[in-house]
């Protein structure tokens, strides 16, 4: 059986783009389907479409929605690399970029005007997330000529603006009601915050860490020496933010881990210098999602981030990460806060991909048998 797809950068992330009707006629549940497209349990996933590293892992199911007010449903899976599994419990921003562009590239939307607004929902969390594509003159540029942060080549210029992102996977900005907390683990005792917004995210005080804030380009060294009790920490975390039941049980990908520190230096001009952990690994740049939550703990007094960046009115707010600056934004509008930042998004390539012969095989079977 072949399934079409599309392969897609959005932000510093790579996802297959599928559409829900394409997968439907697999007839094979999607948590062994995409595994075994993806290639995986097998660290290179050399037998499949997949990445082999928690950036390029993932892959998003798209559908035009039959809602009014919504143009396009979504649903993000993360898959896994050494595990043949699927996590489903959360949202990548950076993936989510590439949404409004196939939207617009497969004619679901007809641009209109410098910019087009596309209204989308991520199925995951329910969060509706407005995404505002540059099309001057009504139409895509020919040529993509918008940079970021952390990519080497252009795409087209996606906006991304989160509504009321505060508390869709806990049901609170501050899931435990408190603005810190404190975990111990590895026989130590940590002081985070806990924080629910784009995605459900730790976040830990670099100088805790024992780790140089003046010295942000030393940090990927010093947090892979400490891997093991960042994911204890993490994992107590979903437990106090009521996503697990034991440590044991806590998804790989949610709840997210950031290290924040203080700007010095030349980058005192930033507000805050942010390293978070992506499938148990340092993260090449910024998970979106994460930057999200990161934007409303700076706002919300008493956070680890607050008494880093200190209680301000700005509407933009200065990450740095390891591929550089990442600015989010904040707007209120007629009682509706947006949270965003903006992307780039391209399409890489149009492809069919070839379900592989054993779950073909199963599938047959199954089909003949339900015919019976």
């Amino acid at each position: 059986m072949k399934i079409e797809a599309e392969w897609m950068r959005g932000g510093t992330s790579k996802c297959w783009v599928f559409e829900t009707d394409h997968l439907d006629k697999a007839h094979t549940k999607l948590d062994d389907l995409l595994p075994r497209l993806f290639g995986s349990p097998d660290s290179r996933q050399i037998d499949g479409v997949g990445g082999a590293t928690s950036t390029t892992s993932k892959a998003m199911i798209l559908s035009r929605s039959a809602v009014e007010d919504v143009d396009v449903e979504f649903t993000f899976a993360q898959v896994g690399i050494e595990e043949a599994a699927v996590d489903w419990g959360s949202n990548c921003g950076n993936c989510s970029a590439v949404v409004g562009l196939y939207a617009i590239e497969k004619g679901w939307v007809v641009p209109t005007g410098d910019s087009t607004r596309i209204v989308t929902r991520n199925t995951n969390t329910g969060q509706i997330i407005i995404q505002r594509v540059s099309t001057p003159a009504g139409a895509l540029p020919i040529v993509p000529d918008a940079q970021m942060p952390g990519v080497v080549f252009p795409g087209y210029r996606v906006g991304l603006g989160f509504q009321d992102p505060a508390g869709k996977t806990t049901g609170k900005l501050l899931p435990t009601g408190a603005a810190t907390d404190t975990l111990v683990a590895g026989g130590t005792s940590w002081t985070v915050s806990m924080v629910d917004a784009g995605a459900p995210v730790v976040i830990v005080r670099a100088e805790e860490l024992g780790l140089d804030t003046a010295r942000f380009d030393t940090w990927k060294a010093g947090v892979e020496l400490q891997l093991d009790t960042l994911d204890l920490i993490r994992r107590q975390a979903a437990v106090r933010m009521g996503m697990a039941a034991t440590p044991a049980d806590a998804a790989r990908a949610v709840p997210k881990l950031a290290i924040v520190g203080p700007p010095t230096g030349p980058d005192a001009e930033d507000d805050v210098n942010v390293m978070m952990l992506s499938m148990g690994k340092p993260h090449p740049a910024l998970a979106i999602t994460g930057s999200i939550a990161l934007t409303l703990a700076a706002r919300t007094p008493g956070t680890v981030l607050n008494t880093i960046t200190g209680s301000t009115s700005e509407a933009v707010l200065r990450l740095r990460t390891p591929a550089g600056v990442i600015e989010t934004w904040s707007e209120e509008h007629e009682g509706t806060l947006l949270v965003g930042v903006d992307r780039t998004a391209r399409t890489i390539a149009t492809s069919i991909i070839h379900l592989p012969e054993t779950l073909g095989n199963a599938v047959e079977a199954s089909l003949a048998t339900a015919t019976r």
